[in-house]
């Protein structure tokens, strides 16, 4: 799956997650991007427009401090199982920017617990 958001870090392919985007940054940090967190990020730049670069920063930041996460839509049904990641969804992204999404009318969210 092609993500422009991050064709400035080297792509690696784990032949395990084949079809999963893994990159790695400079220092040696990876990030898993799953499809199902690719398609929130990108349903949410249509809201957070003026902060979709600060969001993408953030989760390199993220990835910084914890040298080896996973992005994905939902952290107890992951598409990549790595027991030394850590697992983060957008939720957890947009707090820390103090950001938040409520996309609960929408009846195909995945945000509507």
């Amino acid at each position: 799956m092609e993500m422009k958001e991050f064709d400035s870090f080297k792509k690696v392919i784990d032949e395990n997650y084949s079809h999963i985007n893994l990159y790695e940054l400079e220092d040696g940090s990876r990030f898993y991007v799953e499809p199902n967190f690719y398609t929130q990020l990108h349903y949410v730049k249509d809201h957070f427009y003026d902060f979709y670069e600060q969001i993408i920063e953030k989760m390199i930041e993220i990835v910084k401090r914890n040298k080896k996460m996973i992005f994905t839509a939902d952290f107890e049904n992951p598409v990549v199982y790595k027991h030394d990641y850590f697992y983060r969804e957008l939720d957890d992204v947009l707090g820390e920017l103090r950001l938040s999404f409520d996309n609960k009318g929408n009846p195909d969210s995945d945000w509507k617990d």
